[in-house]
């Protein structure tokens, strides 16, 4: 006898992490308790991730049944998937109706799952959602329950992603001569070996006496290692080879799209927003941006004030960021007063991205910070509004996540690191050294 398909109960969370869920299940059956249909009634309206997310499934399930009842079977999703159906509030079993004394939607949806269980023996049922507190209260009154780890990258793949700059000693001193001094600063592929290297592969060549390096990026185009050299960018040094390479990636025009990823003071957003001021005049615009991380599923317009004094506590930090620039200046300098001019003429916006939905972004620089709190669809969402002549940079550190239901395997930025890897308009960085201040790299690091 064939083996019944599998029963998967979802929570809100999962719909409004990822809307296409229901099609992730390959053949099996889904139920969404009636609570989530509730709570997703809540979160519909507003142009953030969740309300896209909200109205989306909505539509989707509205399309599914058409004019068909949900019944006991449900209704087919799709070729080759299960069905889905809309199950009715249940209670607890009479045993556990103590346990849980709150009416509340979780609640709810953990005891529509006991009975879809115990009305289902003979098949797997599980809740699947990635509010950890309400798998702890699913386990403990034995439920089977799974978090959704469908956009989960794996260990290997996450370790790819983001790997480090490749060390590469023992070359020949004529070929590190070429490549630091030659007249084309390139260095032959041959001498990494028989295998080419991902596009925009770093490196870092130490020579004989093992105290110079020199630095190289692999040019899909050129197919050999060119020389990254020590830039500055309005007025900003690069301390590191990290952000040497960093800086590099972003006035580099061939590259549309960089990734900086690193800890708190590394360096990423000040790198990108000197780059773009030192290319200004190849844009015109330049966007920063970062998402405005509220707690609960409160829009901007819960703030008080007008939009300038609702957006202060999100720009900030970008705002920190430009006053470094500036400082970098005597006041009423040609840099300093071309900064001001930016601002008031807005071809420099800083804006929250709550701002930014539903722009074509065409000839624009675009600084994405704070990229870690974005799910990988934002992201996708971001880059494919990128029109001609338009370069994006996404700067964030994968160890501070604030969204509840992102972490360092599942955020956007990941994401991109891992599905743009060794595509030539691309090229990520990861900046391991602090250069805000010994005590600030000495707390990234202890604490």
């Amino acid at each position: 006898m064939a083996k019944k398909p599998k029963i998967f109960v979802l929570d809100t969370n999962v719909i409004l992490h990822d809307y296409r869920a229901i099609r992730k299940f390959q053949d099996n059956d889904i139920v969404i308790p009636v609570a989530v249909i509730e709570e997703l009634d809540r979160f519909k309206k507003g142009n953030d991730a969740l309300a896209y997310n909200a109205r989306g499934f909505v539509r989707t399930l509205d399309r599914l049944s058409d004019k068909k009842l949900f019944y006991k079977s449900g209704v087919e999703i799709g070729k080759g998937l299960g069905t889905i159906k809309v199950e009715l509030n249940h209670p607890f079993p009479e045993e556990l109706r103590n346990c849980f004394r709150d009416d509340i939607q979780d609640h709810r949806i953990i005891a529509t799952a006991m009975w879809v269980r115990d009305n289902n023996p003979d098949r797997f049922v599980a809740l699947v959602t990635k509010d950890i507190n309400m798998r702890l209260k699913a386990k403990a009154v034995g439920m089977e329950v799974q978090d959704y780890l469908t956009d989960r990258l794996e260990e290997e793949r996450f370790d790819q992603a983001f790997k480090e700059v490749q060390t590469v000693e023992n070359l020949p001193a004529e070929a590190l001569q070429e490549l630091a001094y030659g007249p084309a600063c390139t260095l032959d592929r041959k001498y990494l070996g028989e295998k080419k290297p991902r596009a925009n592969q770093l490196f870092r060549f130490v020579w004989e006496q093992g105290q110079t390096t020199t630095l190289g990026r692999y040019d899909a185009a050129r197919d050999c290692v060119v020389l990254v050299r020590s830039r500055e960018a309005y007025g900003i040094r690069p301390r590191n080879d990290e952000q040497k390479f960093a800086l590099d990636a972003c006035l580099n025009p061939a590259i549309k799209l960089v990734s900086l990823t690193g800890g708190a003071g590394t360096g990423k957003t000040l790198l990108a927003l000197a780059s773009a001021l030192e290319q200004e005049s190849e844009f015109d615009q330049i966007i920063l941006s970062r998402p405005a991380v509220i707690l609960g599923n409160q829009d901007l317009g819960f703030l008080p004030g007008d939009q300038k004094s609702k957006m202060t506590p999100f720009v900030q930090p970008l705002m920190d960021n430009l006053d470094v620039i500036r400082n970098c200046f005597k006041p009423g300098s040609r840099q300093a007063l071309k900064i001001d001019s930016m601002l008031k003429d807005e071809k420099l916006l800083i804006s929250p991205l709550a701002y930014i939905r539903g722009r074509s972004l065409g000839k624009v620089f675009f600084i994405i910070d704070e990229a870690q709190n974005l799910t990988p669809h934002e992201v996708k969402t971001i880059i494919t509004r990128a029109g001609e002549g338009t370069k994006i940079v996404f700067t964030g550190d994968i160890q501070q996540i604030d969204q509840p239901y992102l972490d360092q395997w599942s955020n956007g930025l990941t994401h991109l690191g891992d599905k743009m890897s060794g595509q030539a308009l691309f090229e990520h960085v990861n900046l391991r050294k602090g250069e805000r201040s010994q005590l600030s790299e000495i707390a990234a690091r202890l604490l």
